[in-house]
């Protein structure tokens, strides 16, 4: 009966092998901020260690200095002045749950574990935000209502920067510790007889981290606005709301065009980034929404002058297309086949 207080030999190998490779996460970056312009196709990146920042950190102060972001440095957040010892400090209760084998003490370390995930990203979060909305109002840029927050996970056009947000190898490494930990207490709880509420609610939190976590990847499309977006084709201002389209890659890149035009030629170029992408088109009547390409009903008229020529609008409803076919002299066209058609 006593043996159903410990953990079994396996599980507490696996604490320990957890507990080395969080001594490794201290000396690699946690995460990553990649940035990519067409100013700079080499791209920039920026890198978050647990204890520095790094990377092409200089040249991002000197584009930031532009939009009146606040310069990074180290020395200007506490968080690194306490991440490491805190990494090295779960580190040591890894190893001593492997040393002591009680499972009540590696429920515990589950839910300190998920705790301070939780904590982490929301201040991750708080940090983007601060730097991303707190402008210097005297900066030589400054666009009316825009604000430079970078994504917490995942990608974000910031004007004609695209910002995309990973974990590093650290990042990758603690992830992996969590379900190392996290498959410890799930096995040590189903080789129980008796149920073990607390792990059952620590799976339930490290669920809702994952959700609050990937529920920040921007992967929905977002509005097309006038004087402010450009078109990633053909670089000119969106300027016609009732034309338009959106196309989202599988890393969650968003491109915008101003024209089917410009969306068909994009496509043509970059085959392998575009394939499998999510497309959507600006509704050419009333709410001017985005449509997904499996809703979307296109005609085609010279009559309909569109930025590029391209002159193809799209409707989600049927009756509203019908009426625009009469007034335009219209023709209904198949999307596959009008990008099999177009030449390059």
């Amino acid at each position: 009966m006593a043996n159903s207080l410990y953990i079994s030999k396996f599980n507490r190998v696996l604490l320990a092998i957890g507990g080395i490779i969080l001594l490794v996460v201290v000396k690699v970056p946690m995460w990553r901020i990649d940035l990519s312009a067409p100013q700079y196709p080499e791209g920039l990146s920026m890198f978050i260690y647990p204890s520095h920042l790094g990377g092409n950190i200089d040249i991002v102060n000197g584009l930031n200095h532009y939009i009146g972001m606040k310069h990074l440095r180290t020395e200007d957040f506490f968080e690194f002045s306490i991440l490491p010892g805190i990494i090295i400090g779960f580190a040591i209760l890894f190893f001593l749950t492997a040393f002591f084998g009680k499972k009540w003490i590696a429920n515990i370390l589950l839910l300190l574990f998920i705790l301070f995930g939780i904590i982490a990203m929301v201040d991750f979060w708080r940090w983007e935000y601060n730097y991303g909305h707190n402008l210097n109002p005297e900066a030589p840029i400054i666009v009316p209502g825009m604000a430079y927050q970078p994504p917490l996970i995942g990608f974000k056009q910031l004007l004609n920067f695209g910002a995309y947000s990973v974990p590093a190898l650290g990042g990758w490494l603690f992830i992996i510790v969590g379900c190392l930990l996290l498959f410890v207490n799930l096995k040590e709880w189903k080789n129980s007889k008796k149920v073990n509420k607390f792990v059952q609610k620590s799976a339930t939190l490290i669920i809702i981290t994952i959700v609050f976590i990937f529920s920040s990847c921007n992967i929905s499309p977002t509005p097309l606005l006038i004087g402010k977006d450009k078109c990633s084709y053909c670089k000119m201002p969106y300027s016609d709301n009732r034309f338009g389209a959106e196309l989202i890659t599988r890393k969650g890149k968003i491109y915008k065009f101003d024209d089917i035009h410009c969306i068909v030629a994009f496509i043509h170029d970059k085959a392998n980034e575009t394939k499998n992408a999510k497309l959507y088109f600006v509704n050419f009547d009333d709410d001017h929404n985005l449509i997904p390409l499996e809703k979307v009903l296109l005609i085609k008229s010279n009559q309909l002058h569109s930025p590029m020529n391209g002159d193809v609008a799209a409707f989600n409803n049927s009756v509203e297309a019908k009426q625009a076919i009469e007034k335009y002299a219209a023709s209904v066209v198949d999307w596959h086949e009008l990008v099999s058609t177009t030449k390059p």
